[in-house]
């Protein structure tokens, strides 16, 4: 496949933010966009050039488009998403890739049989702390992880009352418009997760969600508690991710994370292999021990103790060129499998579904404790 035809709905701010990524791929060409909004589809075909303003139905139809990036609100994913693939065409989809599990699983069992591409786009995965992460959770450097927790105070000043967000049938609720890049990325690091409580906060005098929260015990042992809340202000907004291990524990700073911080108790062999899965890592050494002090129990376990650490990675890292990165490395490896089936994608058709599964769980579970 030489050149791919992008075909584009919805048109967005976050549409042409993505597009202009997927786009710096040699192989990728714009030939189409299906907008409501008309003064946003026109400012996305002048920043492209000349490409065709059309309805949705006319796009998916024309034989020059090989791949649809659906960038609409929720509730329309699953049916422009069915209709794409009806249409023959691969598809990128914003997440949520559907509302409900149900309809994820159609999309899923359509994209199988007509060897189709269809995934939501769950970039972070791509991020290279991800990687950092698995191989510090996988090698058991610091131990078994014990706990984990993501919270999310998010800005809503963008957001008017009037917002599509804010209404359950156009984006299915915080756990599922927004909480299932987190699902996905805990389960990546510490394998599926099953949903065991869930509650939700509404906004005094006007019934709209605003805050959710809920606890996934993960298949290899650790509780991880969700926080998500809308109601700051933008100077206030920020996200934080933590996971607990038995000698020490690990932050991420950012949504899309770029700032790495361990604080440990580790011998001399831990400290070199932590130095090699975080390169460039800035090691503050807080205190070092000798002689029987080295001994150290936890867990009634013996631990080798020779310093207590802080490393920190990333301090100068810029979390819009990331994203940036994330990007285009996730649509690299999605042309990867186009060209060749034994490929192996880091985000697959099922990583869309399965995160849409804990998001829903989630949200009967929060709507039942309501």
């Amino acid at each position: 496949m030489s050149t791919l035809g992008i075909g584009a709905i919805g048109a967005g701010g976050f549409g042409l933010f993505a597009l202009q990524q997927f786009l710096q791929s040699p192989r990728a060409q714009l030939v189409g966009i299906a907008g409501t909004n008309a003064v946003a589809a026109r400012a996305m075909a002048q920043r492209f050039g000349a490409v065709d303003l059309v309805e949705v139905d006319t796009l998916l139809a024309r034989p020059d488009i090989d791949l649809v990036y659906i960038a609409t609100p929720p509730f329309l994913h699953y049916a422009q998403t069915r209709a794409a693939l009806l249409a023959g065409k691969h598809v990128i989809c914003e997440k949520p890739l559907a509302m409900t599990v149900a309809e994820a699983d159609e999309l899923v069992a359509l994209a199988q049989a007509g060897d189709r591409l269809c995934i939501a786009n769950l970039m972070q995965r791509y991020n290279p702390l991800f990687d950092a992460v698995k191989a510090l959770v996988d090698s058991r450097i610091l131990g078994e992880c014990l706990h984990g927790f993501f919270e999310n105070y998010a800005a809503d000043e963008g957001l008017s009352a009037e917002h599509w967000f804010w209404d359950r049938s156009k984006s299915g609720g915080i756990f599922i418009e927004h909480g299932v890049h987190f699902f996905d990325l805990f389960a990546g690091w510490l394998g599926p997760g099953e949903v065991v409580a869930a509650q939700r906060v509404l906004r005094p005098g006007s019934g709209l969600e605003e805050q959710v929260q809920c606890t996934v015990r993960h298949a290899s042992g650790p509780l991880v508690n969700f926080h998500h809340s809308f109601s700051q202000t933008g100077r206030l907004d920020r996200q934080e991710f933590r996971l607990l291990f038995e000698r020490g524990d690990l932050t991420l700073e950012e949504w899309v994370p770029t700032r790495a911080r361990i604080r440990a108790a580790v011998n001399e062999e831990q400290t070199r292999a932590l130095m090699e899965l975080f390169p460039g890592a800035r090691l503050d050494v807080l205190k070092t021990y000798g002689g029987r002090d080295r001994a150290a129990r936890g867990r009634h376990k013996e631990f080798d103790v020779f310093q207590q650490i802080e490393l920190h990675q990333g301090l100068g890292d810029d979390k819009q060129r990331r994203y940036c990165e994330l990007l285009r490395t996730l649509f690299d490896d999605q042309l990867a499998w186009l060209s060749d089936r034994s490929h192996a994608r880091k985000i697959t058709e099922r990583n869309g579904r399965d995160s849409v599964a804990m998001a829903a769980a989630a949200r009967d579970l929060a709507d039942a404790s309501a």
